[in-house]
């Protein structure tokens, strides 16, 4: 590297002087190229005046802008990269030392001698481009650096009259390269610029940048170990990154021609052997290839798709990673950031095997079967399983969608769905919340005025509720009457929604609201808790006529799987940037959501209803643990669905039915992966579904065979037996069944056989479609509801 040395105004002014010559000069003016001052400015560009500045630009190379990776929870797997710029900084000693060879003679001989400027360059260049056909340029490694940042700066800053000037064809930004190139080589060393080339250089098209990325994409090994061969031909792709790159077939007779010529000039400037040259050049250079997959964005990430498309909503709508929606993108597409999220590899490929099992997505009758799954006491969304694949754009194959119908509508789901009886055990967090014990005798009729569900001036958070005079009629299976007297732990068990009904018209609705948004309830749509949107505060919400997620009620079976603690659902666990800094990610906020001793109940209940002979549950009951905890849903015959939990370890929620058309395509008197049957619900259509994966999650995991079998152990409290029968003031008697509460041989309990003909079907006036589900007229009006199993 040269010494050093000063420099006077009147050199600077030569050198200026001659680089204007020479870009203006034509005909009788070449004359001037013989000043002698111009032959003796190669080391003149030395020293500047204090008055010539950097301009305020960062020409330090890790402020360049570099793609982002998405990691699943072991940090290891990647799930998804994005970039405006496939861009990876390297520091130079992870440069291998042909790789600098081979940049420097192809781009700049003389890098180590001149001082920003090669006037000897400039004026070959000149020489040749005036008095020949060939055209040179001339600028140095330095030259090409400045140009490079200032255009990427003038981009960054979405500034196109910068970027303009950044490469128009003038003097004055030859000029204004050049001044800028002298003050670098002031402040910076010779290694540090070539760092930077090397990293900022384009080397492919397709915004390939930088030696790192290039030698991962043509060769799958990292820059520090690049050879001679490898090296020569990154370097000569500069020239024309479009037409060299070697990675597109018809380029490779010219690229193998324009790396053989930096091989030559290698060889000339003594950084590689005669003999070294010459068996580089005889390897032809397709056998040299071993080309690796370029992704960007979710659309290659296979079955991580949906989670990935998950990931970039939550940074996008986080405040975390910028004021501004466009400042997220920016720093995601160009901060270089590690994005380490909460995705576990074996749930989420599990899930997806399950959902595409159980309905192929080439299946005749379009249905989706989505689902869900969260690890309880965290809120880390595990993965979603659906027999879709993803696009991020339309598309005319219905097997692919860009909808991600597991999430909230903001995180780029739908508007959500009703879940039928699956929204039960809920309503028992509520009437337990309420002082009252879950073998209480209940009154039960198929006609309730909706006033009788009045908060009576409830002090809870919820808004009052008063209803009308309006009557709602419910019912139970295929349109059974009730029975009555009945408990709520029956009316759980058995999944008989008058007793549902009798429970909201004792307690109010507002407790049931309230319980709800405790555990982690919120509208898809708008994210409001139910006590706060007008629409959906109804009794039919008690038998699960809601707007809500996969993966919220996911949440929701996760708070009872955690002994009562309520977690906002994350993707993310660690995100940092380049340079090493941690940005903060938003919180799951753990808290103790209900007591425990009632999430133990419920899940008592729950477990109950899986082994039970009257109970809802039996085709959910799992094979490697010991207890099972799952509720299954049917909403009329447009949505199928089963959610359920095993403790501390995963919640799962899964959704069947036609998000496009619920209504015109039911799930009744068709055949579906091959199967027949004239009625379908939850338990025969998303139970197996729900079952085949918390089975294969739990042996994938080696979780133990007793696994649960010391959750669900009741409170006392709220097991308490009356043989009093608690009336409905107001109450319209309905068909009913007078049997004692606790049998076991109730006439209208709905033993489960092998097609579970008999269970529940859940019946509401509401059409439900992902994108227009109108789910706010009131289903309880002058009709019967019916919600099953």
């Amino acid at each position: 590297m040269p010494k050093k040395k000063s420099m006077t105004v009147s050199r600077v002014l030569s050198l200026v002087l001659a680089y204007l010559t020479l870009c203006l000069a034509g005909g009788a003016v070449t004359s001037v190229l013989l000043i002698p001052s111009v032959f003796a400015a190669n080391k003149v560009a030395q020293a500047l005046v204090p008055s010539l500045q950097v301009e305020g630009i960062d020409f330090d190379v890790t402020s360049l802008p570099q793609k982002s990776t998405i990691y699943a929870a072991d940090a290891k797997t990647q799930i998804a990269q994005f970039y405006e710029d496939n861009r990876i900084v390297v520091p130079i000693k992870d440069v291998s030392k042909y790789m600098r060879y081979a940049v420097v003679a192809r781009e700049d001989k003389r890098f180590f001698e001149h001082s920003g400027v090669d006037v000897q360059g400039i004026l070959r260049a000149f020489v040749k481009n005036v008095f020949s056909s060939e055209h040179q340029g001339g600028s140095t490694l330095t030259q090409q650096y400045v140009k490079n940042v200032l255009l990427v700066t003038a981009e960054q800053n979405d500034d196109p009259i910068a970027q303009y000037h950044a490469s128009e064809d003038t003097v004055a930004r030859k000029l204004r390269e050049m001044l800028i190139s002298v003050q670098m080589e002031k402040k910076y060393s010779k290694l540090e610029i070539l760092q930077g080339y090397l990293n900022i250089a384009q080397f492919g098209s397709n915004r390939l940048y930088g030696v790192e990325t290039a030698a991962q994409r043509y060769f799958g090994v990292s820059a520090k170990d690049l050879n001679i061969v490898q090296s020569a031909t990154i370097a000569a792709i500069t020239k024309n990154p479009e037409n060299y790159d070697p990675s597109i077939e018809k380029n490779q007779a010219e690229a193998q021609v324009q790396r053989n010529t930096v091989l030559d000039l290698m060889y000339e400037q003594q950084y590689i052997t005669k003999k070294e040259r010459d068996e580089a050049k005889a390897t032809p250079i397709k056998d040299t290839l071993n080309l690796q997959p370029m992704t960007n964005g979710c659309e290659n990430s296979g079955d991580y798709a949906f989670f990935c498309d998950y990931v970039v909503h939550k940074i996008r709508n986080s405040s975390e990673f910028g004021k501004t929606q466009a400042e997220r993108d920016q720093l995601l597409k160009e901060g270089g950031l590690t994005i380490v999220t909460t995705l576990d590899v074996d749930a989420n490929k599990l899930l997806m095997e399950a959902a595409r099992k159980t309905i192929p997505p080439t299946d005749p009758t379009g249905f989706e079967i989505m689902m869900a799954s969260i690890k309880p006491g965290t809120g880390e969304v595990l993965g979603f399983g659906v027999n879709r694949y993803y696009t991020s754009g339309g598309a005319s194959d219905e097997t692919y969608t860009s909808m991600n119908y597991m999430v909230d509508q903001i995180d780029g789901g739908g508007a959500g769905f009703p879940v039928g009886s699956s929204i039960k055990p809920f309503n028992m967090v509520a009437w337990m919340q309420a002082g009252r014990s879950i073998n209480e005798n209940l009154q039960t009729t198929t006609s309730y005025q909706t006033s009788e569900f009045a908060c009576d001036n409830y002090t809870g958070k919820s808004t009052q509720y008063y209803g009308t005079t309006e009557m709602w009629q419910v019912s139970n299976a295929l349109g059974q009457g009730t029975v009555n007297p009945e408990s709520p732990f029956l009316g759980l068990v058995r999944s008989h929604n008058t007793t549902q009904a009798s429970m909201g018209a004792v307690i109010g609705l507002c407790r049931v609201a309230d319980a709800y948004r405790a555990v982690g309830y919120h509208d898809a749509t708008t994210l409001q808790n139910i006590d706060q949107t007008d629409q959906f505060y109804s009794p039919s919400m008690m038998i699960g006529t809601v707007n809500v997620s996969p993966l919220t009620i996911a949440n929701m079976y996760a708070t009872l799987g955690a002994n009562g603690v309520e977690c906002t659902p994350i993707a993310l666990t660690k995100v940092t940037r380049k340079n090493g800094e941690e940005i903060a990610v938003p919180k799951a906020n753990c808290h103790q959501a209900i007591d425990k001793d009632i999430a133990q109940t419920v899940a008592y209940a729950m477990n109950q209803g899986t082994i039970r002979p009257d109970g809802a549950g039996t085709t959910t009951k799992l094979t490697n643990v010991s207890k099972t905890f799952a509720k299954t849903g049917t909403n009329e015959t447009s949505y199928m669905a089963t959610g359920g939990f095993i403790p501390g370890q995963v919640a799962t929620f899964v959704l069947v039915g036609d998000v496009q058309s619920p209504k015109g395509n039911p799930v009744a008197n068709v055949a579906i992966n091959g199967v027949y049957s004239s009625y379908w619900d939850g338990g025969t259509i998303a139970a197996p579904a729900w079952k085949m994966f918390m089975d294969n999650y739990a042996k994938a995991k080696n979780m133990p065979a007793d696994t649960g079998k010391d959750y669900g152990n009741p409170a006392s409290k709220y097991m308490t037996t009356s043989s009093s029968v608690t009336t409905i003031q107001g109450a319209t008697i309905g068909s009913t069944t007078n049997n004692n509460s606790q049998s076991n041989s109730n006439s209208n309990s709905n033993n489960s056989n092998s097609n579970n003909s008999n269970s529940n079907n859940s019946n509401n006036s509401n059409s439900n479609n992902a994108t227009t589900q109108n789910n706010s007229t009131n289903s309880q009006s002058n009709g019967t509801t019916n919600s099953g199993r």
